[in-house]
């Protein structure tokens, strides 16, 4: 597994952003996360040692994952990275975006139905959200799709738009002014997914967390262990009729 971040910073464009932990933690340095820039590990992907091998080792490379690789202010970039995916075929490439509209404006040339050594996965917060997101996603020539439902701030219906999707990802928001997370929302999402046969992951409990009617507080450091001890993550069937 690696990182790879081409450049850093990025601007709220949605609710789920409100409380973004990058944003905090650039306040906390005096960084201006609003401003766009390349980084040192912008060709990290295509570094060789001295004797011609890859610095990066092969595998899955979780990209822009402090920024938005769809965001407006890389466009010059981009095509640049993509060059590099392409050519790291012993990679799998993923990341997020919460500007999937954006999509077709931002892929290569040569994409026609999808890289197969790429991952996009589509963040949603809410019912309006989810509605106008996955709507244009389930259209997309991708052939690797997840969903990210985190933070996830109320009960959703995804279950139409789950044909084709290989995960779905539900967590809640961390840190003293986070917005609680309803464990009957988690749970309904994994049974649309057990129903449409897509696997499951409950990634984090919220700082405030509802559960029976009961809200909690937790700490950061317990919301990811408290969420895997729920043990409710699904794995799809393979060869389910």
């Amino acid at each position: 597994m690696s990182m790879w971040n081409p450049w850093r910073g990025c601007k709220k464009c949605s609710e789920g952003c409100l409380h973004c932990y990058i944003h905090k933690g650039d306040a906390k340095h005096g960084t201006d996360t609003n401003e766009i820039i390349k980084t040192k590990d912008f060709s990290k992907p295509v570094e060789r040692l001295k004797n011609g091998n890859y610095k990066m080792k092969a595998g899955i490379v979780y990209t822009c994952f402090s920024t938005d690789f769809l965001i407006e202010e890389a466009d010059g970039w981009r095509d640049e990275c993509w060059q590099m995916i392409k050519e790291r075929q012993d990679c799998t490439f993923l990341f997020l975006t919460k500007r999937i509209d954006r999509f077709m404006e931002c892929i290569p040339d040569d994409w026609d139905q999808g890289y197969e050594n790429v991952v996009v996965c589509c963040t949603i917060e809410n019912q309006k959200n989810a509605d106008y997101k996955l709507g244009i996603f389930s259209r997309l020539p991708i052939k690797h799709k997840c969903i990210t439902a985190q933070p996830l701030l109320e009960q959703i219906d995804i279950e139409k738009y789950l044909d084709d999707i290989g995960l779905v990802v539900a967590g809640g928001e961390s840190d003293c002014e986070a917005r609680p997370l309803n464990y009957s929302w988690v749970l309904d999402i994994r049974e649309q997914c057990v129903r449409k046969n897509v696997s499951f992951e409950f990634r984090q409990c919220g700082t405030y967390f509802i559960k029976d009617g009961k809200q909690y507080k937790l700490q950061t450091k317990d919301l990811c262990s408290q969420a895997k001890k729920a043990d409710i993550n699904f794995k799809r069937k393979e060869n389910s009729l």
